[in-house]
């Protein structure tokens, strides 16, 4: 006998307790909320040596006693005459440029999001973004970029900022292209 629409959902005999360990995590992340930090003094965000460059993170969910959940922010120094890494993220950034001066350079990214996975066609070239102290710039979803120290006397220092909610929704993919000097 076939089942109607109405009764074909009840087949099946696996069980899960997905909703309650949602719950218990809810839960625990309310009550260790008071005890994260809401200020954060420069001595307790740490330095990293990374592919990317020498960055100090201001905020990062990594940070355990940090309050932040959903945001990544760094500092960045970039040596005289130096550049970043160079790399794509799913994720949107912004960067405020505290001191110096340089450029950018952004490649344009089509994804093709096929059943074997992400298929990227990068622009052959970058455009190039001039900023200087004062100026913020905005790096959209998906775009090669890296910046660039135009000095050679002077570092450049920016924040950067990008959301973590891709990483949150199953995309939190990073490719680094090249390391910073």
């Amino acid at each position: 006998m076939a089942l109607g629409e109405s009764e074909s959902w009840k087949r099946g005999q696996k069980t899960a307790s997905f909703y309650d360990q949602r719950l218990r995590e809810a839960e625990a992340f309310k009550r260790r909320l008071p005890e994260r930090k809401k200020v954060i003094h420069p001595e307790d965000m740490p330095w990293e040596e990374s592919r990317h460059g020498r960055i100090k993170h201001v905020a990062n969910a990594n940070m355990d006693d940090v309050r932040v959940e959903s945001l990544d922010v760094y500092l960045q120094e970039l040596p005289p005459g130096g550049r970043s890494g160079k790399h794509r993220h799913v994720a949107e950034e912004a960067f405020f440029v505290l001191e110096g001066e340089g450029y950018d350079l952004h490649w344009d990214v089509d994804a093709d999001i096929r059943e074997d996975g992400y298929h990227w066609k990068v622009a052959s070239e970058p455009k190039r973004f001039d900023w200087k102290a004062g100026d913020a710039v905005y790096i959209p979803v998906n775009t090669i970029h890296q910046h660039v120290n135009a000095s050679a006397q002077r570092p450049a220092r920016i924040i950067s900022a990008t959301n973590r909610v891709y990483q949150a929704l199953g995309f939190g993919e990073i490719e680094q292209l090249e390391d910073a000097e």
